[in-house]
């Protein structure tokens, strides 16, 4: 997924250099830490498009700061194979660690070890579920965006009645877990529509498709479908897609990917849920830097939400995600 700086190795030994005779900023307890300029960022998973604009807004903020950003990312939604490149970092850290934790209690261990040696932790997206390791965590406000997606699909389907599938990722997904819960307590508000659970894809656009094609099959009045995240909803859009169900079904989804946001132009989504990727990668290197130079800290910071609907998606376009920076 993200472009690997590709002078990232050789910057990261320059700066070790001149670091040892700069002193260093934010060294840590452990008293590894010599990289002062140069920061990590791991996200979720590569080619996302809510992780390239997170890495957009990494690398501007961080090049207007003077400081050099790398980014490594796992190629699935993965604890295990984020963990591998956490512990690639090795025994040369960066000052400062932006990670979007897979797993919210597997993670703490290996991004652990990593403050161990003295690098400033920043939270991006998603956290742990003992935060107390990172100096900023920045996010969307997740149960806010379950509540608007709730509030949305009932404005969209108005009196009718009938029954809604939640799609979730992976158990132990802090955000995802988040948006189900403030969309399944939305929902209780709104009489007419009846949740029928929550099915969960492993993150995988085709089994998503799968539990929108059975969903489909044993809920003949299923009328909304709310998907937490990209890979969901780009899956559930590919169910109804197959079943003939384009339109029929209202289908709400997280996010604004490029392939979602067409997907709503041309009708196969009804509403997107877009959060503000690049501001959250911009506030984590404020964060960092700020921890580094000894300035003041924000524990926990939120980026904005926006319900976007074909009618009003011309006037939003600042918030589709991006494929390259």
């Amino acid at each position: 997924m993200k472009k690997v700086l590709t002078a990232g190795t050789a910057v990261a030994a320059a700066v070790l250099l001149a670091a040892c005779g700069s002193g260093q900023v934010g060294g840590g307890s452990g008293g590894a830490v010599q990289n002062n300029k140069q920061l990590a960022l791991i996200p979720g998973v590569q080619a996302e498009p809510f992780y390239i604009s997170m890495q957009c807004g990494a690398e501007a903020e961080a090049k207007k700061l003077g400081y050099t950003i790398t980014t490594q990312a796992p190629q699935k939604f993965d604890a295990a194979l984020q963990t591998e490149k956490v512990n690639a970092l090795g025994s040369n850290p960066p000052a400062a660690l932006l990670i979007a934790p897979t797993d919210d209690t597997a993670m703490l261990a290996p991004i652990q070890q990593v403050a161990n040696r003295g690098t400033k932790i920043v939270q991006v997206d998603t956290s742990l579920k003992d935060s107390s390791i990172a100096v900023s965590s920045i996010s969307s406000n997740n149960t806010e965006g379950g509540q608007l997606a709730a509030k949305t699909l009932a404005d969209l389907v108005g009196t009718k009645s009938g029954s809604v599938l939640v799609l979730d990722t992976i158990a132990g997904t802090s955000t995802t877990a988040a948006r189900v819960q403030g969309f399944s307590d939305e929902l209780k508000n709104h009489p007419n529509l009846k949740s029928i659970g929550v099915q969960f894809t492993q993150n995988e656009p085709e089994q998503a498709a799968a539990k929108v094609t059975a969903a489909l099959a044993s809920t003949p009045d299923l009328i909304g479908i709310f998907a937490t995240n990209l890979n969901t909803g780009e899956g559930a859009a590919t169910g109804l897609r197959n079943a003939g169900k384009i339109g029929q079904v209202n289908l709400v989804g997280f996010d604004a990917s490029p392939s979602e946001v067409d997907g709503l132009r041309n009708g196969e989504y009804q509403a997107l849920i877009a959060q503000d990727p690049a501001m959250i990668g911009q506030q984590g290197v404020d964060q960092a830097v700020a921890a580094l130079e000894n300035k003041p800290v924000t524990k926990t910071l939120t980026a904005p939400l926006h319900s976007i609907t074909k009618t009003n998606m011309d006037a939003n376009s600042q918030y589709f995600y991006k494929q390259q920076c």
